[in-house]
């Protein structure tokens, strides 16, 4: 028979009670006047009616200088040139794949905006285009770079580099793409034995880190050799504890994880997500990025 864990309610202080003042933000729901300052100009997430500025959705509002926007709590990943993301092969088609992003439309990966086997950078051919789904296909994970915007606003990929490329072995956590710290690199190593990509767009990859990198494959290998249950333990804290901090809204980044990994370290990996726990390995954690910022 299955033991049954149960805990009796207990009082604890909202979380946001013990954040640093000062820090207070203008929320709106769909519906609320943010000024009828006319000198104002509208930007996204505001209309303008009977000479007031209006918000169409439930979020932040920020200033810059005379525009006005607001940035939804919950939104779905806008594309920037340059972005990291981590995206899921929905579709083969002529000379490209469809991407899933977690943006309003699928994703493009070209056949020309690829490294194939090997590292090679040349000219595609008819061959290469038969050969498309060997290289990748439906249900596959891969790593790329935002290339370009379209005009309806569906993102362009590529994957010249060779850290980009099919994803093997790992675990896939989705999260809100606000909560995604935006830095220089999205690829960390991190102390504990793990790797992980912190997509853009909301999608984060937790993996074993390799021992060697293997440039030879241009990145379209998967390694399905047995990962040893040191590491799958690890990756299972790691992902825990990005739920964690989630929960608790707080940002996802390198140090931001390391911190809650290490505060969990007194706690089962099971026991991670139980709120009295998630509370106070995220108020550790939180605790300790304050001290590293004074």
């Amino acid at each position: 028979m299955a033991a049954v864990t149960m805990r009796l309610p207990a009082v604890r202080a909202p979380l946001d009670s013990r954040a640093p003042r000062g820090g207070e933000k203008h929320l709106v729901a769909p519906g609320d006047t943010i000024t009828t300052d006319t000198g104002y100009m509208r930007g996204h997430g505001t209309f303008v009616e009977d000479d007031k500025l209006i918000a169409s959705v439930a979020g932040v509002v920020e200033r810059v200088n005379k525009l006005v926007c607001v940035r939804a709590l919950k939104a779905r990943y806008n594309g920037e040139i340059g972005d990291i993301v981590v995206g899921r092969i929905t579709e083969v088609q002529q000379k490209r794949w469809k991407v899933e992003t977690n943006s309003r439309l699928d994703s493009v990966l070209l056949l020309s905006s690829i490294n194939l086997p090997g590292g090679e950078l040349r000219r595609k051919s008819a061959e290469d285009e038969l050969a498309m789904r060997d290289y990748l296909q439906e249900g596959d994970l891969i790593s790329a770079e935002v290339q370009s915007i379209f005009s309806d606003g569906a993102v362009s990929l590529h994957t010249r580099s060779l850290k980009y490329g099919k994803l093997s072995q790992g675990v896939l956590v989705q999260v809100s793409p606000s909560l995604v710290k935006r830095q220089k690199t999205h690829f960390h190593d991190l102390p504990c034995g793990a790797s992980v990509i912190l997509g853009n767009n909301g999608f984060i990859w937790i993996y074993p880190t390799a021992e060697q990198k293997d440039d030879e494959a241009g990145g379209y290998t998967s390694n399905l050799e047995p990962v040893p249950l040191s590491d799958r333990e690890v990756i299972s804290r790691l992902r825990n504890c990005i739920v964690a901090l989630v929960t608790h809204k707080m940002m996802l980044f390198d140090t931001s994880i390391l911190y809650c990994y290490e505060a969990s370290l007194s706690h089962q990996i099971k026991d991670i997500l139980k709120p009295e726990v998630t509370e106070e390995i995220v108020l550790e954690a939180r605790q300790r990025l304050l001290d590293l910022e004074g």
